[in-house]
């Protein structure tokens, strides 16, 4: 049988034990068919076989980002980005043009707004964006999603100006004058803000809810909805990737990626989580996790994992700590907030776990890590132990005394790292400041993770950062040095690349379908522009993928 594409000169990384390296494959049905030399791949060719040169530029099995947020990611490409943007007079320059070409926006929405955005130790207040836009509403999002800061005319129209009621572990922050400051603390808070951007906050239901769209979205707003979410997808083909973890969940959602299947636009393949929140009963989960599970089982479009939070970030004093923060975030005794009670946050896991469920939780202090370690191995205690591959997502501080548990309970380290301060992304002297100094030592701590033989995955948690992938491997094996107090956690590029390939697979269970080139996989496969291996490590960042397939499909090409 003709093949339907070969690539060859290619610096083939396959991750197949028996065969490491190669320059060649052959595709044939969606499927890899062989993979070797060149003069044995190339007289495979047919009169319709598409032949692909490489020009000796990596060729890996597709890139799987495994902890992403696409509806949202997707509607921020065309938000007003803040990332760099420093002092009131930087803000206004870029803020007041783009709300003057936007002026059928209810909401002048901005994103990737820094919390030193106002120097360090100053938190912006709706008076401060009162003098940027005050007769319009206007919203900014941390990088992190867990902070909004709004000017008054915002708080007006989403009647939180008084403050109000809010879920465990958000807040609407008070100022002085018993009117709300302008930072709102969590999806708890700051939920009401969203509903007046564009896409009427369907875009973060998923995370914010876990429900859908109430009333239910129009025709039209499905519609809508799909295209955005289309054009994500091909932002993230076109760096190479062909298949996406989702970490915010809900049916809306599945069925939006479910139509773009059906009508041939769906690029990446989709997992997509039940969403767990800490103010849901556990009936909830199960009542409706095992229903929605049924019901996506595609090849493409796939529920299998529960998402939950434990805490918040660093950043805004939310993250769990096991003792008060240092300095005026630690004012009053604040370890962070509480998102579930522990004997809650238990019996969820142990409910997932029961249900069969791979359970991801985000957890970021060294608190909310324990907390979630120990709810892991609850959950192991009352159902026997299986191949679960539960995940902790972020995992920014452990405490020395829990990294061996990871690996003795089989439990998988999803991490980012590009989030760290040494990862080129955000300020250097950042988080340091928010942590005691003997923390330190288990913070982003990639390798002394990796060294007790837990499983390591890597991601960009988009749009916390952006879903390229290039910057994330730069940051894992070309890392700022921030000085003697911060261990060194340098990556190897294979072990990044395997994080990003490979283990991904692995833990969204498809290890026997994806991640190596070989024989009987199906053909998702980027093509690099250059040999990866070759480049420098600080010259990462001139690679980016020329060519992506997913089923065999050529899904971003550039070549």
């Amino acid at each position: 049988m003709a093949c339907d594409i070969i690539i060859h000169n290619g610096a083939l990384i396959t991750f197949d034990p028996a065969t490491p390296a190669a320059e060649a494959l052959a595709i044939a049905n969606g499927k890899i068919t062989h993979v070797g030399r060149n003069d044995d791949i190339l007289p495979l060719a047919g009169p319709d076989t598409q032949v692909i040169d490489a020009k000796g530029g990596t060729v890996l099995p597709g890139f799987i980002d495994s902890h992403v947020h696409l509806f949202g990611g997707s509607v921020e490409l065309d938000c007003l980005s803040l990332y760099g943007v420093s002092g009131l007079d930087a803000m206004r320059e870029r803020i007041v043009p783009y709300a003057q070409a936007n002026p059928d926006d209810t909401l002048v929405f901005c994103v990737m707004a820094d919390y030193g955005i106002l120097g360090t130790g100053k938190t912006p207040t709706r008076q401060d964006l009162d003098a940027i836009l005050k007769d319009r509403p206007l919203a900014m999002f941390a990088p992190d999603h867990h902070t909004i800061w709004a000017n008054t005319a915002a708080l007006e129209a989403t009647g939180l100006l008084q403050g109000g009621e809010v879920d465990a572990g958000s807040e609407i922050v008070m100022g002085e004058d018993g009117l709300a400051s302008g930072e709102l603390l969590e999806p708890g808070a700051y939920s009401p803000i969203l509903s007046l951007t564009r896409y009427g906050g369907r875009e973060m239901l998923g995370l914010t809810t876990g429900k859908d769209p109430e009333p239910p979205a129009t025709k039209a707003q499905r519609e809508m909805d799909k295209d955005v979410i289309e054009r994500g997808l091909a932002h993230c083909a076109a760096q190479g990737i062909t298949g996406l973890h989702l970490m915010d969940g809900n049916r809306y959602q599945m069925e939006l990626l479910s139509e773009l299947e059906a009508e041939g636009r769906l690029l990446c393949r989709c997992h997509v989580p039940f969403h767990m929140k800490g103010t849901d009963p556990v009936e909830r989960m199960t009542r409706e996790a095992p229903a929605m599970r049924e019901d996506f089982q595609g090849d493409k479009v796939r529920c299998s994992h529960v998402k939950m939070f434990i805490d918040g970030v660093i950043e805004s004093g939310t993250a769990l700590m096991l003792r008060p923060y240092p300095g005026t975030l630690g004012a009053d005794g604040n370890t962070g907030d509480e998102v579930f009670t522990q004997a809650h946050f238990e019996a969820s896991c142990i409910e997932a776990d029961r249900l069969g469920f791979q359970i991801a939780v985000h957890a970021i202090g060294d608190s909310g890590v324990r907390r979630t370690i120990d709810a892991l191995e609850a959950a192991q205690k009352a159902n026997g132990r299986r191949d679960a591959r539960h995940r902790i997502e972020h995992i920014e501080v452990i405490h020395r005394d829990d990294v061996p548990r990871l690996a003795e309970l089989g439990i998988v380290a999803s991490l980012q790292p590009a989030h760290a301060p040494r990862g080129h992304v955000f300020p250097p002297d950042g988080v340091g400041q928010y942590l005691h100094p003997d923390q330190i030592e288990g913070a982003y701590a990639w390798q002394t993770i990796r060294d007790t033989g837990a499983r390591v995955v890597f991601s960009t948690d988009w749009p916390v950062i952006p879903v390229d992938v290039m910057p994330s491997i730069r940051a894992a094996v070309d890392p700022l040095d921030l000085g003697p107090d911060w261990p060194e956690q340098r990556q190897s590029l294979l072990d990044t690349l395997a994080s990003y390939t490979r283990d991904n697979a692995w833990v969204g269970f498809n290890e026997e379908a994806r991640g190596t080139l070989s024989a009987g996989m199906d053909a998702d496969i980027v093509v690099m522009s250059h040999d990866l291996q070759k480049l420098p490590t600080s010259a990462l960042l001139e690679a980016g993928a020329v060519l992506t397939l997913m089923d065999g499909q050529v899904t971003y090409q550039d070549m």
